[in-house]
């Protein structure tokens, strides 16, 4: 048996690289989130305060993606996660998913119970908060920018602070379209498009959460291609049992069994292999296993 080993655990990992940009971003949301709240209760406004109920989920998610983030590094002392932590970045991701999903059903219910009602809604705080939210989650959206591309868990902060962004947004043009035309029904219109927005948001992120818990071949890898490359390699006969799938996000593993010439140098198919897998197809951490020709063990493998 072999492996490309070097697991040192924590230095492979995206999302710590970028807990810095995540504790920034918890801070700045987290402290605008309460002034939100405060003026969405005195002003009236729906969509402010559907908008602070998201930037609620978006405290949660940044929240919890930064114990993930720390969990996810920590040592195993158990003897039980040969994997270690590292999936808490993934379930992180899965919690943003959730809490997106519930504001998004919250602020739709929310906007067709307001439906014929006649309620009075300030602009002017609207206006001013929606600026001000608009403000902290830009700078939010830089920090988490870079991280996003890398990391599941952090693109879920990320995404998160995207539809707040555009709740900003749309809580200045509702505030704009009530002042202008007196008409409060901009507000719960607004409102019921910033749910829609954010529910599309949790779906994408969503599908890709449970193609990681469902181990899935990695996104942008072609199995059949890693296949062909590894029976390629000088001396492999077959290849067979061959597993990929992403343990978090930065973190691709692989098994395989290579069948080879009874007298093949091992050692040589082992090495080609290990760096075939991480140079061509991103996978550093790889169990192959090496058989003769004539070794039938896996025939009896009923799954």
């Amino acid at each position: 048996m072999g492996t490309g080993h070097g697991h040192g655990h924590g230095q492979g990992h995206a999302g710590g690289r970028h807990r810095w940009r995540l504790a920034v971003s918890f801070v700045l949301i987290g402290g605008f989130f309460v002034v939100e709240l405060v003026f969405g209760l005195l002003s009236g406004s729906l969509s402010l305060l559907s908008d602070a109920g998201h930037m609620a989920a978006d405290v949660v998610t940044l929240g919890a993606a930064l114990v993930a983030t720390r969990i996810a590094t920590r040592p195993d002392t158990t003897g039980r996660r040969s994997y270690g932590s590292y999936r808490a970045e993934i379930f992180a991701s899965l919690l943003a998913v959730v809490l997106m999903l519930g504001v998004a059903v919250y602020v739709v219910a929310e906007a067709i119970g307001r439906i014929g009602q006649n309620a009075e809604v300030s602009t002017g705080p609207m206006l001013i908060v929606g600026a001000l939210g608009l403000a902290v989650n830009l700078v939010a959206l830089l920090l988490l920018r870079s991280g996003a591309s890398e990391s599941l868990n952090v693109k879920g902060a990320y995404l998160e602070v995207v539809a707040d962004t555009a709740g900003s947004v749309g809580v200045i043009a509702a505030g704009w379209l009530v002042s202008a035309t007196g008409q409060v029904y901009w507000d719960t219109a607004i409102a019921l498009a910033i749910g829609a927005f954010v529910a599309v948001r949790a779906i994408s992120l969503g599908r890709q959460v449970f193609a990681v818990l469902g181990q899935h071949v990695p996104e942008g890898m072609d199995a059949s291609a890693v296949a062909a490359d590894l029976a390629a390699i000088d001396g492999v006969r077959d290849v067979h049992d061959l597993h990929l799938w992403t343990l978090t996000s930065g973190m691709n593993v692989a098994t395989a069994h290579l069948v080879t010439a009874d007298q093949k140098d091992h050692h040589a198919v082992l090495d080609q292999a290990r760096d075939l897998l991480r140079l061509r197809h991103g996978v550093a951490h790889a169990t192959l296993q090496v058989e003769p020709a004539d070794h039938r063990g896996c025939d009896e493998l009923n799954w």
